[in-house]
Parts: structure tokens; C-alpha cells; sequence
């Protein structure tokens, strides 16, 4: 039997109760997975130690070398996420994606009309759908829902929620209606026992980047090195890897190629030249600066409020600093 809202959120007291701070594996390993990209970093940095697995891949050009050192991730114990929902997840995300485009279509066709010719914000948007992929059809119905009559411009806002053990929540909603989607996230941070956090308490624990997701299974790691050299990516980080990963499950992990705004179309570009298939998942993401490892118990409860956040209408992504 499905556990009531109510019992959830006494269960999530409890824990917060017994528990107080986030506990984390004594005796677990885990090593940031980021390639980090300098024309000057060498393995004597103090981000590595001696004993790390520590490779190095060099791209030479007539007026400089550009080197990229790379970190093999380990993470001992389980899983934080439970890889037979990624699916799941990833498909979500795009139809999240095309929301929010649909969204940013309709309050740039509000403020200056459907014509991308004149309106210079709605001929902004339909370039940025393009370079995501976004179906042309998506676009079009979103224009013609623009002159409907009734149909109010969207705003963007920013939650923060107090996750479990420790754990940093944003949210990201776009909306035409203020109040009624502040009224839906507190009522599912509520339920689900988290708290909510004044604007800045946790925003400050990420970094904005653009993010391209490539599955394991559509490239390898040396080929994104590649592109990430030849198309000035920032950094290429791969998943982790956990101790029961089984074949099944391998092609459910992803890369994350990262770049900033100014080098992004150019890195989607050089994926398709490579008939790379990838996911932008917005074009941008809140990455972590430092990704916190909490127990199962937490695991479990996050994972099941962040789910039920993306579930709103108009909330369009869901960042954690959950590992």
C-alpha cells in the first residue's frame, strides 16, 4: 500500500531527528570525475595525489600546447541514483526542455508579436530551439497559443529547498501565474518533509554551465577528449561508476560535456559532425561545486521530493548536490 503524505513527512522527521547532520561513508573512495582543461596544469597540482590514476592527453598547435589531465571516478557503495529510472529521468528532461521553450516562445511572441523578422527576442529563441534540437512543430503551436486570449507572459523564478543530509535543492519554474506555483512547490516540499530556504542559502553551492549529455554507449571517452580540446570545452565529466554496475546498466550513464555560452553551438556542432547523439537538457545546468555523499535513507527521501517537483507543471528543472 502507497504511503500517505502524511506518514512520509513523519518519516522524514524522524530521520531528520535521529540523524541530525548528513552521515557519510567512512571508508568509501570518491574522486571528483571532471577533466579539467589548462594549458599549464600539471599532475604536481595539488588536486592530485600521487597514488591517483592520473592520464594525460596533449594537443599541440604552432603557438601553444594545450593539455587535458583526467581523473578515473570510484565510488564505493550504493548507487545514488537508481540507474533502471535514468531512462525515465532523461526522457523527462526533454519534454522538460520542450516546455521550456514552448514557454519562452510564447512570452517573446507576447512582447513583440509572432514575426521573427521584428521581433528580434522570438528570432532569438527559435535559433536556441534549433541548436537543442527542439521539433519545429513545438515551436509553432506555441506561437499560435501566444494570441490566444487570456494567455499571460511567463516569469522566471528560483526555489531553494533544504533536501535531506545536508543536501542543497534548486528548483527552476517558469509560470504565468506566480502564485500558484509557489503555493504547488511548498506543498510538495511540505509532504515530502524538506524545508524550504531564503533566496542565496543554497544557490551559492553551483555553478552555471551549458551541458551537452552523451550516453556511454555513443562515444568514448578519448573521442570527447578530442572534441572538448578541438571545440574549447571546459571540462568532460564521466559518470560514476559503481561496484555492482552490471552490462545492463552501462548504457543508462552519461558524459557531460561542458562549455561556456561562447563556445556551446560550436561544440554541438562538432558532435553532429562526429554523429555523436546527444542531449542538452536546456542548454544549461546548475552543476555542483562539491557534490555531498548521503546515506540511503536521505537518498531515498531526495530522490522521491525531487521526482515529485519535476512532476509540477510549471517547475522546468530540479538541481541537487546530491553524489
Amino acid at each position: 500500500m502507497a504511503s500517505s503524505p502524511s506518514m512520509k513527512a513523519f518519516g522524514a522527521f524522524l530521520y531528520r531527528l535521529s540523524n541530525g547532520l548528513s552521515s557519510k561513508y567512512p571508508n568509501s573512495i570518491a574522486l571528483h570525475s571532471t577533466i579539467f582543461l589548462s594549458k599549464t596544469l600539471s599532475p604536481s597540482s595539488p588536486s592530485y595525489s600521487n597514488s591517483s590514476p592520473v592520464q594525460s592527453v596533449v594537443h599541440q598547435s604552432l603557438e601553444s600546447v594545450r593539455k587535458i589531465w583526467t581523473v578515473s571516478p570510484l565510488y564505493m557503495g550504493r548507487r545514488s541514483c537508481k540507474i533502471a529510472g535514468r531512462k525515465g529521468i532523461q526522457d523527462a528532461k526533454k519534454a522538460k526542455l520542450y516546455s521550456r521553450i514552448g514557454k519562452e516562445v510564447v512570452s517573446a511572441v507576447k512582447n513583440g508579436g509572432p514575426n521573427p523578422l521584428s521581433n528580434i527576442a522570438l528570432a532569438s529563441v527559435i535559433e536556441k530551439a534549433k541548436d537543442l534540437d527542439v521539433p519545429k512543430e513545438i515551436l509553432e503551436r506555441n506561437i499560435k497559443r501566444a494570441s490566444e486570449k487570456g494567455q499571460e507572459a511567463y516569469i522566471e523564478k528560483v526555489y531553494e529547498v533544504y533536501g535531506f543530509g545536508g543536501v542543497g535543492i534548486i528548483i527552476e519554474v517558469s509560470t504565468d501565474k506566480i502564485n500558484r506555483s509557489v503555493a504547488a512547490v511548498r506543498e510538495v516540499v511540505k509532504d515530502c518533509g524538506g524545508k524550504m530556504a531564503g533566496p542565496g542559502s543554497l544557490i551559492f553551492k553551483f555553478r552555471r554551465a551549458r551541458v551537452a549529455n552523451i550516453k556511454v554507449t555513443d562515444a568514448d571517452k578519448d573521442q570527447l577528449l578530442a572534441i572538448a580540446l578541438d571545440a574549447g570545452a571546459d571540462d568532460v565529466i564521466e559518470p560514476p561508476m559503481y561496484e555492482d554496475d552490471t552490462d545492463e546498466e552501462r548504457p543508462e550513464r552519461y558524459y557531460k560535456l561542458v562549455s561556456s555560452s561562447e563556445n556551446y553551438v560550436a561544440i554541438l556542432s562538432k558532435l553532429r559532425d562526429e554523429g555523436i547523439t546527444f542531449e542538452p537538457d536546456n542548454g544549461s545546468e546548475l552543476l555542483p561545486i562539491t557534490p555531498i555523499e548521503v546515506d540511503d535513507e536521505a537518498t531515498d527521501l531526495n530522490k522521491d521530493l525531487m521526482s515529485k517537483l519535476l512532476d509540477l507543471d510549471d517547475v522546468d528543472a530540479v538541481y541537487t548536490d546530491q553524489k
